[in-house]
């Protein structure tokens, strides 16, 4: 059976797309331009807010195995401060507040105000370098004090042990967080405009 639309013989019409405005080229050029401005906006406010809330938890997570640790003395061979894994833990957790907590209330201030307290490129390389640099020192750290806690808890599992893991796992929070922000810190390092 054939189709009843389909004629034998019958022109086949093409439709042309419709004509320019002649008068007014950048008309239907316009539109999409300005809805393209308004997406990059939305993308960059996106990312300011992201890199802001990563920050914020990269310094929530640092604060906490700073304060978990520091206070993790139980007398005798239970005191942190006689393992340097767990003092250089301490004093990468330290750090880590520090830079986070700094980038997190200049972010703030950027979002608040809407200027940049230093140059913008200068801003974003060194958001990226210090994240990058961060987030690698709290691996390091919270990776030098898990052999000594495993150690420990084959002998004797207590609340010491338990207080140095969820420290640990504290700073290796912190690192995934800085780690997810370095990635957007390399991603607006790469599409800012050099001109």
């Amino acid at each position: 059976m054939s189709n009843p639309n389909d004629h034998i013989g019958s022109p086949k019409l093409e439709l042309s797309p419709s004509p320019a405005d002649v008068e007014n080229p950048m008309a239907a050029e316009g539109s999409v331009g300005v809805t393209g401005v308004l997406r990059r906006w939305k993308r960059e406010d996106l990312l300011r807010r992201g890199s802001l809330a990563l920050r914020g938890m990269a310094f929530l997570f640092s604060v906490l195995s700073f304060i978990i640790m520091a206070t993790n003395n139980h007398g005798d061979w239970k005191n942190f401060d006689r393992y340097e894994e767990y003092r250089y833990l301490l004093a990468i957790s330290i750090l880590s507040s520090l830079y986070t907590g700094a980038q997190a209330l200049i972010k703030v201030r950027e979002l608040s105000t809407g200027k940049f307290l230093f140059k913008q490129s200068s801003s974003l390389l060194f958001d990226f370098c210090g994240d990058q640099i961060d987030a690698y020192l709290l691996l390091s750290a919270a990776s030098s004090a898990v052999p000594l806690t495993n150690r420990m808890r084959e002998s004797q599992d207590n609340i010491f042990t338990d207080t140095s893991a969820s420290s640990i796992s504290m700073a290796f929070l912190a690192f995934f967080t800085l780690a997810l922000s370095a990635l957007l810190s390399g991603f607006k390092l790469s599409n800012q405009s050099y001109i």
